[in-house]
């Protein structure tokens, strides 16, 4: 086989060969991992001719919400089901934890647990499926504090620097996996004749500078005045204070807009509001902030909630929420920037002659 013909058995066997020490549990947790997205992929793929669409009725009271306020479709489950079933039995992991459960599962104690912890969300912004819009899988895996001991809540509530590997899934015109041991970010694509992931992005690296941005404007009266100043100067174009112009791109899909801006660059904006009910931010931590941020900073980028790097944020429960701001280097620490003068008051003089006093944009 090529070297452009890599699969991920082979990636893996490879890594594994470079640590003599290795067990080779990680790498079949990874090809576990992979199962599951094949199978997921193959539920997206096909849709409503299998029955997939759709939201699940609660009885007697209309479609079921999840914890996160959404309505349950018929492929979040699916999707999780899929996740449990194919990596809770190998002895790889101590504890799985999905999105939208109140609290993990332990795995079975036979065979005896192992020493990884699972985080995942299985189908990350399911919102879209219906309107076959691009959607993705989240997942993050963890060392456990204490090997062979009963997991806990506690366990799972580590710093994101303490990921020991991070990606997502994407499907879309072509199904793809993207993940992050700490060596860089490597992308695969599915072969669906052959039924293999192949290594297909190598060492995925994000341009330092950028001229496209995200975010959802239509939530601009509720931005902090540093996120109001800088997409008033990407606006603002060659007339404005940058010298040039920018491009706004919103696929309102997170895995989507992570995957364009590894893939050419460009910086995401999910940040603090002042909305009500107030929040921390909009974004959970544990399931999408933390693989999203070591992906994008092994591959050259940064990610922040403004004001700290996301990688060293403390997690107080698996629900935890943060703005999230990454992308390319320079605009993410522009954005860092503004937030700093912002609160030293060294932006007092600044005015905004696009927004007015609600923060709508006034000009547009």
């Amino acid at each position: 086989m090529s070297e452009g013909r890599k699969t991920l058995t082979r990636y893996t066997i490879e890594a594994q060969q470079r640590h003599p020490h290795a067990s080779g549990i990680f790498s079949s947790l990874l090809n576990a991992v992979a199962t599951a997205v094949k199978i997921i992929a193959n539920h997206v793929n096909k849709g409503s001719l299998v029955g997939s669409l759709g939201s699940f009725e609660a009885i007697g009271s209309g479609a079921a919400i999840n914890l996160s306020g959404r309505v349950t479709q018929k492929l979040d489950t699916i999707a999780n089901e899929a996740m449990l079933r194919e990596c809770e039995w190998g002895g790889h992991l101590a504890a799985l934890a999905p999105e939208g459960l109140d609290g993990f599962i332990p795995t079975p104690d036979q065979p005896p647990r192992g020493k990884y912890l699972l985080l995942f969300d299985a189908l990350d912004c399911s919102n879209n499926i219906d309107i076959n819009l691009t959607i993705g899988s989240l997942f993050s895996v963890l060392h456990t504090p204490n090997p062979g001991s009963e997991p806990q809540l506690s366990d799972f509530l580590q710093p994101g620097t303490q990921q020991v590997c991070a990606g997502f899934a994407l499907y879309g015109p072509s199904s793809m996996l993207v993940l992050t041991t700490g060596e860089g970010v490597d992308g695969f694509t599915l072969d669906r004749d052959i039924g293999a992931f192949i290594l297909t992005h190598p060492q995925m690296r994000i341009p330092e500078r950028t001229t496209e941005f995200a975010i959802n404007a239509s939530k601009s009266r509720f931005w902090e005045p540093p996120i109001k100043r800088y997409v008033e100067e990407c606006l603002a174009g060659q007339t404005g204070p940058r010298g040039e112009d920018f491009n706004m791109r919103w696929i309102a899909s997170l895995v989507a807009e992570t995957f364009r801006v590894l893939t050419r660059g460009g910086v995401i904006l999910y940040p603090e509001d002042t909305m009500q009910p107030p929040s921390p931010g909009r974004i959970s931590l544990m399931y999408e902030a933390n693989p999203i941020a070591f992906l994008i900073e092994q591959a050259g980028g940064e990610a922040t909630n403004g004001r700290e790097r996301i990688l060293e944020l403390a997690p107080r429960s698996l629900q935890s929420r943060t703005p999230l701001i990454f992308g390319s280097r320079d605009e993410v620490r522009r954005i860092v920037q503004y937030h700093n003068e912002s609160d030293q008051g060294l932006d007092r003089e600044y005015t905004s002659p696009l927004f007015n006093v609600r923060g709508l944009f006034s000009a547009l």
